[in-house]
């Protein structure tokens, strides 16, 4: 990773912990069984890249761009997706642990959140229209001025979401689900 700009290459096992990468661009490259974990990865540039099977806890990404970036089975713990580059920003994430992380203040309508487990996740002011969450664990996630038209959740689940600080115009939800949203009001749904 030494060159400035990758472009269609894939990266396999490789072990990068407490290290720094900043400054390089990476188009249409794939990231493989590869461990990032407690790196600083600011200010660097992802368009169009996949990352596999990969351990990215802890990793610093303030003022990276991630333009349409897919995670697939991967680790995120605490990531502060909210640091990132607002231009373009665009992510999705399947089979992933992204406890503790931060979307806040992000714009990213049209999300696809598929089977991740998402403990204390901050949506903080983030607009999340049309966003879909499917089969994905939101316990204690925090949703505030979030805005979730349209949103998907059917069969997120551990959710608790108040409709009084959140818009959710035609949002869908299970019959499940509805305790999440009413759990304020501490009445018994049977």
């Amino acid at each position: 990773m030494e060159e400035l700009i990758h472009i269609q290459k894939t990266f396999e096992k490789v072990i990068f912990i407490n290290k720094k990468v900043s400054n390089r661009e990476f188009e249409d490259c794939v990231f493989k069984n590869c461990d990032f974990s407690n790196s600083d990865f600011s200010n660097n540039t992802f368009m169009d890249c996949e990352f596999i099977n990969c351990n990215l806890s802890m990793v610093n990404f303030t003022g990276t761009s991630l333009k349409t970036v897919h995670f697939s089975n991967c680790k995120l713990l605490g990531i502060q997706f909210n640091h990132c580059a607002d231009f373009m920003f665009a992510v999705s994430f399947s089979d992933c642990i992204l406890d503790f992380a931060s979307f806040s203040n992000k714009k990213m309508p049209k999300t696809r959140f598929l089977s991740c487990s998402m403990k204390e996740v901050s949506f903080i002011v983030t607009n999340l229209s049309n966003s879909v969450f499917d089969n994905c664990n939101l316990e204690n996630a925090i949703f505030n001025d979030t805005q979730l038209k349209e949103v998907n959740f059917l069969t997120a689940y551990n959710y608790k979401i108040d409709p009084e600080f959140n818009p959710m115009r035609k949002a869908k939800f299970s019959m499940q689900g509805i305790p999440g949203l009413l759990d304020k009001y501490d009445i018994k749904i049977q």
